[in-house]
């Protein structure tokens, strides 16, 4: 998926919250590379980027010069608030989700330009993303921001292709209450304005970047190509995008936010190419595969064979996502289980970490889903598998 995953939709298809893929329905899109200061956008002027808490080395992460493990959760939906946007899912209790998590934990969370558009009035308003960051302070859990989704879903409802990637980036697609600004101009926000968080462990710039075309709109997999060039086209929107980042903000990580398997743009070889970029300091891989293998996929784009390729580069690989199904096809206490064992296989097989999809506060106990509620078993899978300094 890109964040948050496509594993929401039927979810949020039953509230009501769901859009359509890419830009049709009835939302006014204006497609326009016009300057930020000509549309009156005011640029948020943030503090100082904070001292550089989490760094990576080819054997891992370290948090406060210490090797750290880091696992936690996705949180797809914690800067949701209907009274300003238009949401992602049920909202969240920060404070009381924070102060749960064990510590040294990594939260990896959804920071979409459409969460700090207000709905009814098109205008910026930064409170649910501020208070996001605030809870985490509070409590002084690491957080890693998204800034973008590659599918569109909960943030622009903009199916990013591969000119999007080339130049599309770079120009606005106004979509009203959800953008306002061109991504370009989102970067420059974020993370101006959040750089200086003490808990920013870094910037992912995509949720699962893939540089394909689509076939008239129709952008699911058996209707997408992927073109010759995608993994170039990748690594350069990562260096162009990664650069203004690097700028604002020099010494903060920067993850990858692959899938991390046969994706447009990383299979096989690509994967090295598009990673190689200045701009990639951690590369990722989503695991999803559900047969209880810690290291699931073939032997060109497998988890075994990512962990290879970002040895050779000298980077860490997180696995952003690990997701389990439970509830109607399984117990809670089944899953943890099966979890424990796919994440020490990972940790024995040199990954740096990894993240649960997905954390919700109103777990659907008599569904198939990735559900983790907050009284779910893998919060103490969570507390017993992140280490510092081990």
């Amino acid at each position: 998926m890109a964040f948050p995953r496509a594993r929401l939709l039927a979810a949020l298809a039953a509230t009501g919250l769901l859009v359509a893929c890419g830009h049709s329905g009835p939302h006014s899109v204006v497609t326009t590379s016009q300057p930020r200061a000509a549309r009156g956008i005011p640029q948020p002027q943030g503090a100082p980027s904070a001292p550089n808490a989490v760094t990576a080395t080819p054997d891992g992460l370290r948090l406060r010069g210490q090797p750290w493990w880091p696992s936690g959760f996705n949180g797809p939906q914690l800067a949701t608030d209907y009274a300003v946007n238009f949401g992602c899912g049920a909202e969240v209790d920060l404070d009381a989700f924070f102060r749960a998590l064990p510590p040294n934990s990594l939260t990896r969370f959804a920071l979409f330009q459409a969460f700090v558009v207000n709905k009814d009035t098109g205008e910026l308003d930064f409170k649910p993303a501020d208070v996001v960051f605030a809870a985490a302070e509070k409590y002084g859990q690491m957080v890693l921001p998204v800034l973008a989704a590659q599918t569109g879903d909960c943030g622009d409802e903009v199916y990013k292709q591969r000119q999007w990637y080339v130049d599309g980036w770079t120009e606005l697609i106004e979509v009203p209450g959800r953008s306002v600004m061109s991504y370009r101009d989102w970067v420059n926000t974020a993370v101006g304005r959040w750089r200086s968080s003490p808990v920013l462990a870094g910037w992912e710039l995509v949720g699962e970047p893939e540089p394909s075309n689509c076939d008239r709109n129709r952008c699911d997999l058996r209707h997408r190509t992927c073109p010759a060039d995608a993994a170039q086209v990748l690594r350069k929107f990562m260096d162009d995008a990664g650069d203004i980042v690097r700028t604002l903000d020099p010494q903060r990580l920067l993850f990858a936010g692959y899938v991390g398997g046969s994706q447009c743009g990383i299979a096989g070889d690509a994967f090295s190419v598009a990673s190689g970029s200045r701009n990639v300091d951690v590369t990722e891989f989503h695991d999803y595969t559900e047969d209880g293998n810690p290291l699931p996929g073939d032997a060109a784009n497998g988890l075994a064979r990512r962990i290879a390729q970002s040895r050779e580069l000298g980077k860490p690989l997180l696995v952003g996502e690990i997701g389990e199904y439970a509830g109607s096809c399984d117990t809670l206490d089944k899953r943890a289980e099966i979890m424990v064992r796919r994440m020490d296989g990972q940790r024995r097989a040199g990954t740096a970490g990894a993240l649960i999809w997905a954390f919700v506060p109103d777990p659907r106990r008599d569904e198939c889903t990735y559900d983790v509620g907050p009284d779910d078993p893998l919060w103490p899978v969570v507390a017993q598998h992140t280490t510092l300094g081990q």
